[in-house]
C-alpha cells in the first residue's frame, strides 16, 4: 500500500501538475493577448507548480529515514531548509534581478501594458517563451530514466 501511494504521489508530482500548469499558462498567454482577465490563469498554474513542488517535498520527507528513526523529523526539516535555500530563494532572486532590470530601464514608467501593442508584444514573447519552456520539460520526461 504504501508503495502504491508513493508512486501515486510520484506520478502527480512530476508528469500531471507540472502538465496542468503548462495549460494554465497558455490559458493566460492567450487571455492577456485578448485583453481579458489573465491573473487568475497565472494564480492557478503557479499553485499547480506549488502543489508539484509540495509533492515532491513530501516525497522526499518520506523518503529521508525510516519510520522508527528518531531523527525522522531532524532530516525532514533539513530537507525543508534545503529546498528554501536551493530552490525557493534562487526563484526570487531571479524575479527580484528582473524587476529591478525593468525598473532600471525605465519600461514601466514609460509605456503601460494596457496599449495595445505593447500587450500583443508581451503576449507574443510569452507564448514563444512558454512553448520553449513545454518544449523543453517534453524532452527531459521522455527521456528521463526511472530512478529506484
Amino acid at each position: 500500500m504504501e508503495t502504491g501511494i508513493l508512486n501515486l504521489t510520484n506520478y502527480l508530482a512530476n508528469v500531471i501538475m507540472p502538465t496542468i500548469s503548462g495549460l494554465f499558462f497558455a490559458g493566460a498567454v492567450y487571455a492577456f493577448s485578448k485583453g481579458r482577465e489573465w491573473q487568475r490563469f497565472s494564480h492557478a498554474a503557479f499553485a499547480s507548480l506549488m502543489c508539484s513542488g509540495i509533492l515532491r517535498l513530501f516525497e522526499s520527507f518520506s523518503q529521508a529515514a525510516a519510520w522508527n528513526d528518531p531523527d525522522r523529523y531532524w532530516l525532514a526539516l533539513m530537507a525543508l531548509v534545503d529546498w528554501v535555500g536551493n530552490v525557493m530563494l534562487p526563484l526570487y532572486a531571479v524575479v527580484q534581478i528582473f524587476l529591478a532590470v525593468l525598473h532600471f530601464a525605465g519600461l514601466l514608467e514609460r509605456l503601460t501594458v494596457g496599449e495595445v501593442w505593447v500587450r500583443n508584444m508581451v503576449g507574443a514573447i510569452s507564448a514563444l517563451c512558454l512553448s520553449g519552456i513545454m518544449r523543453l520539460a517534453e524532452s527531459w520526461i521522455k527521456n528521463a530514466r526511472g530512478v529506484q
